[in-house]
């Protein structure tokens, strides 16, 4: 370890000189730890040109691959260290507009009653690989097929479609599922079948669908939509500002989805502190709201 941690400054810094002064090392012991390392993997990490070094191309990926290495057990350590104390950090994926419009926004009430915690946000789409990932627990929508996982279910999502204040300017037509059957369907490509969902909800003729662009992030759909391409079907959640300014325009009812909202993590990390404030937290927020 203590011949990974050297290479690791050095090749950081391009520089035994630095890495020497950042781990308290003389610049010749600096020098004879990467000699050993070398000669141990059979391989050149650095190129010596004069009084500087390089990373050779072997050497640049295995500084890649190392940090992530150093950087999880650092992680590791520091949740340990923070267990008796109930403190500590959470990895959290969570899905990008979910994240920003109901989480983000919530996130204060959490830290004022664990202020020892410390959560750190990733963005997600799609199932979240905890194998290859270093990441702890996960926001997630789906049908509830979680294998391996522990999930706890948050809340039904409801769907609801939406359009421009100005889509019906030209032709002053009422906002009703009749009219959003002529327009232009915009969708997200996690939920193809949602407008199909939506047809049979409001008992329109299938045939009538215009099926337009899809999006990979639902924010993306809001934002086409208040720019006029089409209308959408996004959760009633993610929009629920813009409906009070006005800003968009619900079209007939929300629908109940086939998919909730979930909070999933490995079984492994259910004694994380860090995991069960939030989770506790989370539960109760999600029913609150």
């Amino acid at each position: 370890m203590s011949l990974l941690l050297v290479f690791e400054a050095a090749a950081r810094h391009e520089n035994y000189a630095r890495a020497a002064e950042e781990l308290s090392l003389s610049q010749s012991a600096i020098s004879r730890q990467i000699q050993t390392l070398e000669d141990q993997l059979g391989v050149a990490l650095f190129r010596r040109e004069g009084r500087s070094v390089r990373l050779t191309e072997v050497g640049r990926r295995y500084f890649v691959e190392l940090s992530g290495a150093l950087g999880r057990i650092r992680g590791a350590t520091l949740q340990a260290m923070s267990y008796h104390a109930g403190a500590g950090t959470l990895r959290l994926a969570t899905l990008p507009t979910f994240g920003s419009k109901w989480l983000l926004p919530h996130l204060h009430e959490f830290y004022a009653a664990n202020p020892g915690v410390n959560v750190h946000i990733h963005s997600r789409i799609g199932t979240v690989d905890f194998r290859g990932e270093d990441i702890d627990a996960a926001i997630t929508v789906g049908i509830g097929d979680w294998p391996g996982l522990t999930a706890h279910r948050l809340h039904n999502e409801f769907l609801i479609a939406i359009a421009s204040p100005d889509a019906n300017r030209e032709s002053g037509a009422p906002f009703t599922p009749d009219w959003a059957a002529k327009q232009t369907l915009l969708g997200v490509t996690s939920n193809q079948h949602a407008w199909a969902d939506w047809f049979s909800h409001c008992a329109l003729d299938h045939r009538r669908m215009r099926i337009g662009p899809s999006f990979e992030l639902t924010s993306h759909l809001i934002q086409a939509v208040r720019a006029g391409m089409g209308i959408g079907l996004v959760p009633k959640v993610l929009v629920e500002d813009e409906l009070q300014r006005a800003e968009l325009v619900s079209i007939g009812t929300a629908m109940t989805s086939q998919r909730s909202y979930y909070f999933v993590y490995p079984t492994g990390n259910e004694s994380l502190p860090s995991l069960i404030a939030f989770r506790d937290w989370l539960l109760q927020a999600s029913q609150s709201t």
